[in-house]
């Protein structure tokens, strides 16, 4: 579906693991470092079907082109339920020195299905977090964290649940520290889209 494509160029950072199967599909995931425009680096996990998988590209620091969607589905643990992010290949090629393209686009068209929440950091920066609906075949959907920043996020603070939007941006990691007890904290990685530009449709 065009509502959802993403093209990550990047390192291939770990060796493709089985994940899980579907109808006798084997699932493999694995991790891609994709630059930033600022030097630092995404680590962004990525899913594959047995079919398109190709063992003599996705090794350990090979330099890969990534083309799929952005997927997510809920983790189920004994306390809670997570939201889990990948992008879904739909096919990988090998990259090269001189490609000139965004190593890190993504496009969604979807719905806003929580009331945004504006918020400010603590050096002033303005913040609105998104959660968009994005609709998948098989009458399935997908729920993709964004976040939006400075004129984006005033803009985004006033749409209301069921607005239909179409975003532009990147698909950030962002490490945390979650607080598990009074004495306890775990880091955790979060997967978020970055928005660059933001439209409403209706």
């Amino acid at each position: 579906m065009e509502n959802n494509i993403i093209t990550l160029t990047g390192t291939v950072e770990t060796e493709a693991a089985y994940s899980h199967s579907v109808l006798d599909e084997k699932f493999y995931t694995f991790m891609l470092r994709v630059p930033r425009l600022s030097q630092n680096d995404d680590i962004l996990p990525v899913t594959i079907a047995e079919h398109q998988f190709d063992d003599m590209l996705i090794r350990e620091g090979n330099k890969i082109k990534v083309k799929g969607q952005l997927r997510s589905y809920n983790k189920y643990t004994a306390l809670k339920t997570r939201l889990i992010l990948t992008v879904f290949a739909k096919g990988i090629a090998p990259a090269y020195e001189d490609d000139t393209e965004n190593p890190n686009e993504i496009f969604i068209n979807g719905f806003i299905c929580k009331a945004p929440i504006y918020r400010r950091t603590p050096f002033g920066r303005e913040i609105t977090d998104l959660i968009i609906a994005v609709n998948r075949a098989f009458n399935r959907s997908d729920y993709i964290p964004a976040i939006a920043w400075g004129r984006n996020a005033v803009y985004s603070e006033n749409l209301e649940v069921g607005s239909n939007v179409m975003l532009w941006g990147r698909l950030q990691s962002r490490n945390y520290n979650k607080r598990i007890s009074e004495d306890e904290t775990e880091q955790r990685t979060a997967y978020e889209l970055s928005i660059t530009k933001i439209e409403k449709l209706a």
